[in-house]
């Protein structure tokens, strides 16, 4: 299979504008007889679904949630960035586009991430417009503050509420398009399945998660938005019903998926306090812009955050401004996690499971005053009291790494296709702009981007060359896809086994966190790949799902989505296992420089994993699309 990305030819900053100008067009008064499915209301999903409504096309959008703005987007805090150069700090396009390659680590679409950057400026102005209060400075314009992996101010942010905002603000135009009766609302509805007619979507299988019922909704064209999956890992930062299965349900019905094993993890998280824990709570990256992390230069076991004022500036490490004193605090992501790793890896971690490090603001509220930093970061100064009693105003934080977003998805094209005609992926869904590691405020930024910037030009290109006549839910693919859906909840129940859904997600988020997270080595991945595979035996004799299908029933919905995280651990187990080199956020240990930097092989894997399934039992084939660099040179990433 040759995979065709469709990056237009010609200069980068023009591959966008000539892209549009090419793409076939629908007409206004044809718009109206096609039907688009949108699986996932976040800003993706919102986005994307109510531009397209204003644009003619009838939409039907599906979310398990009991609203479309509980969507996970709201847990984004702090920022969503943007190339407007506000602060006059020289801010562009490029840089923007060149931070974010790099921040990747050079394993992104220069195509794709130059169009992200260049779109960035549009989502400001359609945001305002619609009423998302967006910090701002004294006189009235935008705020901007720094975040990691940049030296530039270009995140826009609403406090530490920024993804909720901007939801809102998505959710709104969401409303308008269903009051007007172009979006028909299904929610508290889960994909099961999507429908291939002569090898085309043309529609999904969906559960009503209240009564039970199982219904096939038939249109032209499919897109899913439903988030990422972080979940695998059991604790993660991501919302409790996050998950693979919409994602998962449509590769093994042909879609690629792209480097499943970039997993970001994120180093500004509150640790884990003990086996009770089901999620993990993020506190946002903005916080390093005026908090500065830090250990004891010598290990001081158990030591606690109202004990912190007792160790000496003297006697402390601030080890990310002493490695990389030209971004200090603000190093990407996966920068700042392995290190907060090696500090505690040392000995030198703090708090009583030694598995954490200081995020310290006393030199900020000493230099700028309590009230500003209230006013910047004041309802995430008082979640983090709330959780974990302390006051971060009078004590440090205590921060460790924790898995947040996946930049592995679906693989799509640049219209954001997946190898699937009719089928896209839009948002954290697909394998995304990131590369091998997210800079932050780039997920919202890329959301979006797809749902309100590119896919209303890039569906027309496909719906123009297909036939507008309805597609009936009678044909024989959908009854197939319901009876498959039916017959796996069945045999769920009927295993009556001894292990909860909970106990055997628990087992395999350990598998996976101990040997495909922060770090890699070839030898704990194999053991990794036959503890899953043992695993998604003892799931299928042993588990206990309670209650029936006709009803709501969490322990079921629960069940489906594990059993599909089960088999997603065991394709980012052969990604990681087949990536014999460190980028960004994966971490093979037989690949680092001597200093203990990830160390790429640009010769050997400058390419994107795109996996096909090829049938229950049998092994997937890898197919690589290569990438290519004509703008960016290829270095080794430096941020000192």
């Amino acid at each position: 299979m040759k995979l065709d990305s469709k990056i237009p030819e010609g200069p980068l900053a023009e591959k966008w504008t000539k892209h549009k100008f090419n793409l076939k067009l629908v007409n206004p008064s044809n718009k109206r007889k096609y039907d688009v499915i949108v699986v996932g209301t976040g800003l993706a999903g919102a986005s994307a679904a109510a531009s397209l409504a204003e644009l003619g096309y009838n939409v039907k959008a599906f979310c398990f949630q009991d609203s479309p703005r509980r969507a996970h987007s709201i847990a984004a805090q702090g920022g969503i960035n943007a190339a407007k150069n506000y602060q006059n700090d020289g801010d562009s396009v490029y840089r923007l586009f060149y931070d974010t390659i790099k921040g990747g680590d050079y394993r992104a679409r220069e195509g794709n991430v130059h169009r992200l950057a260049e779109v960035s400026v549009n989502i400001i102005d359609q945001c305002v417009a619609q009423g998302v209060p967006f910090a701002r400075e004294y006189g009235g314009l935008l705020a901007n503050r720094s975040f990691g992996g940049a030296q530039v101010s270009r995140t826009f942010y609403a406090r530490g509420q920024t993804g909720q905002q901007l939801l809102l603000g998505a959710y709104s135009a969401l409303n308008r398009q269903i009051s007007n009766g172009k979006v028909k609302m299904y929610t508290r509805t889960e994909m099961l399945d999507v429908v291939l007619v002569d090898g085309q979507a043309k529609g999904i299988v969906v559960r009503d998660l209240v009564t039970g019922k199982i219904e096939a909704h038939s249109a032209h064209a499919v897109l899913l938005c439903t988030g990422g999956y972080g979940n695998v890992f059991y604790l993660s930062t991501n919302a409790k019903g996050s998950n693979v299965t919409a994602a998962w349900r449509a590769h093994k019905k042909g879609a690629l998926f792209g480097n499943p094993c970039y997993t970001q993890i994120h180093p500004t998280c509150i640790p884990v306090s003990g086996d009770h824990q089901s999620k993990l709570t993020l506190m946002s990256e903005s916080l390093r812009n005026d908090g500065r992390v830090w250990v004891p230069k010598v290990a001081k076991p158990g030591l606690k955050a109202k004990d912190a004022a007792s160790i000496p500036e003297a006697d402390r490490d601030y080890f990310l401004e002493r490695k990389y004193p030209s971004f200090g605090n603000l190093v990407p992501r996966d920068v700042a996690s392995r290190n907060a790793k090696y500090m505690c890896d040392e000995g030198r971690g703090v708090g009583p499971t030694g598995l954490a490090v200081f995020l310290d603001f006393a030199d900020a509220i000493k230099r700028d005053g309590r009230k500003t930093i209230e006013a910047k970061y004041g309802n995430l100064f008082d979640m983090y009291k709330q959780i974990t009693g302390d006051n971060p105003y009078e004590v440090p934080m205590m921060i460790y790494p924790a898995v947040h977003y996946t930049m592995g998805g679906l693989w799509v094209d640049y219209n954001l296709m997946t190898s699937v005609p009719g089928l896209y992926a839009l948002g954290e869904a697909n394998f995304s702009d990131h590369g091998a590691n997210r800079l932050g405020a780039s997920a919202l930024m890329q959301g979006l981007a797809d749902g309100y910037f590119v896919i209303p030009y890039t569906i027309g290109d496909y719906l123009a060359g297909t036939s507008s006549a309805k597609i009936s839910t009678d044909r024989p693919e959908f009854k197939e896809a319901i009876d498959k859906a039916t017959s796996t909840i069945n045999k769920l129940l009927s295993i009556k086994g001894k292990k909860t859904v909970d106990h055997l997600h628990r087992d395999l988020g350990h598998i996976m966190w101990e040997y495909c997270g922060m770090s890699r080595n070839a030898e704990g991945l194999k053991i990794a790949k036959g503890k899953i595979q043992a695993l998604k035996a003892e799931f299928w004799e042993n588990v206990n799902v309670l209650g029936g299908s006709d009803e709501l029933n969490q322990e079921l919905e629960k069940a489906l989505r594990v059993a599909d995280f089960i088999e997603l651990g065991e394709l980012m187990v052969d990604d990681a296992l087949n990536r014999g080199e460190s980028c960004g956020g994966h971490f093979r240990e037989e690949s680092q420089t001597p200093d203990g930097e990830a160390q790429r092989k640009d010769d050997e894997f400058a390419y994107v994993s795109a996996w096909e399934y090829k049938g229950e039992g049998q092994p997937e084939v890898l197919h690589k699309e290569e990438l290519k660099f004509e703008n960016v040179k290829l270095t080794q990433r430096s941020y000192k």
